[in-house]
């Protein structure tokens, strides 16, 4: 069965939390250092609610179980100069590769430039840098960003839309 991209909704919560938690410490492992993991992962592994009723996030569904899931904003991390950036990216380490992610931030590009927003901006992960650039995403610095009481490296990265 293909995978099918829809908007997430709030009954989606609990299942894109699961997502994140089986995505995030596996597919991060090899780029970070295990005490940095240990400390942000707690607050990464959560869905954000203000996000998803936000109505641009998104999740991929395949056989009645969400595999991927990213949204965007208007409200950027500190420091972020682009009006909008790209959101909460996840796909499960069963799935990569496939498309999955790709479905989730083409959708994000097509509904910011239709908006009429110029660019769109990430703060990546280490690990998840090759697949912004393979989408249009251009570095524009390494950073460390709060996260509880972690500094956690990630790249701030710009996709012109």
């Amino acid at each position: 069965m293909k995978p099918e991209l829809r908007v997430a909704r709030m009954a989606d919560a609990e299942p894109i939390s699961a997502l994140f938690a089986a995505c995030y410490p596996t597919l991060m492992a090899p780029a970070y250092a295990p005490d940095v993991l240990s400390a942000a992962l707690p607050k990464m592994i959560h869905a954000n609610p203000v996000l998803i009723a936000s109505g641009r996030f998104y999740v991929v569904e395949q056989e009645g179980r969400i595999i991927g899931a990213g949204g965007w904003g208007p409200a950027p991390p500190s420091g972020e100069d682009v009006p909008v950036h790209i959101r909460h990216f996840a796909t499960h380490p069963d799935a990569t590769g496939q498309g999955v992610g790709a479905l989730c931030l083409t959708r994000c590009q097509e509904d910011a430039r239709a908006e009429g927003h110029p660019a769109l901006g990430c703060f990546s992960s280490l690990n998840a840098e090759g697949f912004y650039a393979r989408h249009g995403f251009q570095r524009v610095a390494a950073r460390d960003i709060p996260i509880g009481d972690a500094s956690f490296p990630v790249i701030e990265m710009r996709c012109p839309l």
